[in-house]
């Protein structure tokens, strides 16, 4: 016969239960800080599957912007952030380097949508991942990393670069900030159940 539970212990399920977990995937272009922004902001040891760059990476990865950039993700980046008493979000980073992209397909499934990051001095560099959002309708918002120069734009001058459509959140932020981390966070849970609103009531 097992014994009776206390209510502490029931009060923490009540408590876990209304918990809402969700998925979200960190993208965007080689050394954008993917893995930067997944380890500034997981409350648990991240999961990083980074891997020594060798010379076997020359001419494939170009590191020219980042030249102190020694790893890189190989298959993906896991981390956890309770955001408040009714939110928590599992954050995986995708590889940026197209040889690994195949793995996309897996990390997308369930989420609820992506933080695409930006160096604005490799602009090309993120359209791979905003087209990949696009084409599959999956909700992102581009957060442009403060690498030097982020702040020599405007937003409008780079909405039109990358071709944003007027409902897609643009941020500034830095991915070693916590705080400017989760605020890129927050911006893509509140577009996405933006856009969840309007589909159901349309």
């Amino acid at each position: 016969m097992h014994a009776e539970r206390s209510s502490a212990e029931r009060a923490d399920d009540s408590e876990a239960d209304e918990l809402i977990p969700l998925k979200v995937l960190i993208a965007g272009g080689f050394g954008v800080g993917k893995t930067t922004l997944v380890r500034s902001l997981s409350e648990i040891p991240p999961l990083l599957t980074e891997q020594a760059m060798t010379a076997a990476s020359i001419g494939v990865d170009e590191a020219g912007a980042v030249p102190d950039k020694q790893t890189t993700t190989v298959a993906m980046d896991f981390g956890r952030l309770t955001v408040d008493d009714s939110l928590i979000l599992y954050l995986f980073g995708t590889p940026g380097q197209s040889r690994f992209w195949f793995m996309w397909d897996e990390l997308a499934r369930g989420s609820v949508g992506a933080v695409v990051l930006v160096d604005l001095r490799r602009i090309d560099d993120c359209f791979p991942a905003i087209d990949y959002f696009e084409n599959r309708r999956l909700p992102f918002v581009v957060g442009v990393n403060r690498f030097p120069g982020a702040d020599d734009y405007d937003e409008e001058t780079v909405r039109d670069a990358l071709a944003l459509p007027a409902d897609c959140p643009l941020v500034w932020m830095d991915a070693r900030d916590p705080a400017s981390s989760q605020d890129a966070l927050v911006a893509l849970v509140e577009h996405a159940l933006a856009r969840t609103t309007m589909a159901r009531a349309g």
